[in-house]
């Protein structure tokens, strides 16, 4: 089932190899300058998704959100897969489409796509 957005994790240090790989192999990708740590934008491909990257989102991890649901990917974990394939590093993503409904017991269930395959880990993040 597509949703209604993608939102993936990379290491802060990659972000310049997924930038390099969206604007080659998925779409032109436009991004303004950066705002404080926070940088908008859009991919476009068959459609113009707006785009948000935040550095340092959870430690050194940046948090990359497609928001719409035209992306080339129908969920958070095609995205990861696609983006791991195609720059070579680790992508962390929520195991499921998370909602604050869902209740807090999931909300740190995640999955990370590495070099050693797939694997849900529980990514609790320090207040």
């Amino acid at each position: 089932m597509r949703q209604p957005d993608i939102e993936i994790y990379l290491r802060d240090d990659h972000l310049d190899d997924l930038f390099n790989w969206l604007g080659r192999e998925v779409g032109q990708l436009n991004l303004h300058a950066p705002t404080g740590l926070t940088q908008r934008g859009s991919l476009k491909t068959s459609h113009t998704t707006p785009v948000m990257v935040v550095r340092k989102a959870a430690g050194k991890w940046a948090s990359i959100w497609f928001d719409s649901d035209q992306t080339p990917w129908e969920t958070d974990v095609d995205c990861a897969r696609a983006v791991h394939a195609g720059i070579g590093h680790e992508v962390r993503c929520s195991v499921g489409g998370w909602t604050e409904s869902d209740g807090e017991a999931d909300a740190d269930r995640w999955l990370k796509v590495n070099s050693e395959g797939e694997a849900e880990f529980v990514w609790a993040q320090k207040p």
